[in-house]
């Protein structure tokens, strides 16, 4: 019987391993697509000459495209739009968990429809209402837009992060004499900030990764990477090593923003997940 357990062990750790490799092997060939010359682009697989020269191609203009800048267009509107979304979303999530009205649940339902709803059929009225307005190709337009992908997202997790707080916190607060903006600033606020933390995160990611929005809004000036990324495609031969290397350049912001909350990310994670 014990040796029945160790060889069914074994099984599962080997099923694991391999779909460990399976799961990564997508990012190990962007890694050796970005590091391949251009003469062994199409003639080699696993053995080439490596080069760092895709990487300060795409760093540094040399293709003339502007990948830097649209890396810091990304850079603007993400936590433009992430910010913008806290400083409305946090005090709407709040009052959604702590005042119920005729209609309320229908309003949050109709604001968390606007973030599974495809971006597809909303794109050709904002493409017009954006030529009309003087927003397309800009930093404003992009904000603006990226509202829809952040916005309800941040409302409807911190809904339900505030609606585990208790109460009772806030009343006493009250009790002291503060006021129900210094019980949410001082008090209710506080509580929550792995919350914010996770959330803040998850839609820097769903804003940064946005590629529907740029692709049809912006054209040259706030032009994202998601978009950018894909012009070194163009032309009579594509450029996959410069493209792999854009992409994976494009991963550092979302990368190092996880490791730098990450001790506020797991709490965030789990809050509420066990009620007392």
């Amino acid at each position: 019987m014990t040796t029945r357990k160790r060889l069914l062990g074994l099984l599962a750790d080997a099923a694991l391993i391999l779909y460990f490799v399976f799961a990564l092997f997508p990012i190990a060939w962007m890694v050796i697509l970005s590091l391949k010359p251009a003469n062994q682009l199409f003639s080699t697989y696993f053995s080439f000459t490596p080069t760092l020269g895709s990487y300060r191609t795409v760093l540094g203009d040399s293709e003339g495209i502007p990948f830097v800048r649209f890396f810091v267009n990304s850079l603007v509107v993400s936590v433009g739009a992430v910010a913008l979304s806290l400083l409305v979303g946090l005090p709407a999530a709040y009052a959604s968990a702590r005042w119920r009205f005729k209609g309320s649940e229908n309003l949050m339902f109709t604001l968390l429809s606007f973030r599974f709803a495809p971006e597809l059929t909303v794109i050709i009225p904002l493409f017009v209402l954006y030529q009309k307005l003087g927003l397309f190709d800009t930093y404003v337009g992009m904000i603006w837009v990226l509202q829809l992908v952040t916005l309800p997202l941040i409302v409807w997790i911190m809904r339900s992060y505030f609606a585990d707080l208790t109460p009772e916190l806030e009343q006493a607060a009250l009790l002291d004499g503060y006021t129900r903006k210094q019980a949410f600033f001082k008090v209710a606020l506080p509580l929550v900030k792995p919350g914010v933390a996770a959330v803040s995160l998850l839609a820097f990611i769903f804003a940064w990764n946005n590629f529907v929005f740029p692709l049809i809004l912006t054209s040259n000036e706030a032009q994202t990477v998601t978009v950018g990324a894909l012009s070194f495609l163009g032309g009579d031969r594509p450029k996959y090593n410069l493209t792999a290397a854009a992409a994976l350049v494009s991963v550092v912001p979302p990368l190092l923003l996880a490791l730098t909350i990450q001790r506020y990310l797991v709490r965030g994670l789990s809050f509420g997940a066990v009620k007392s």
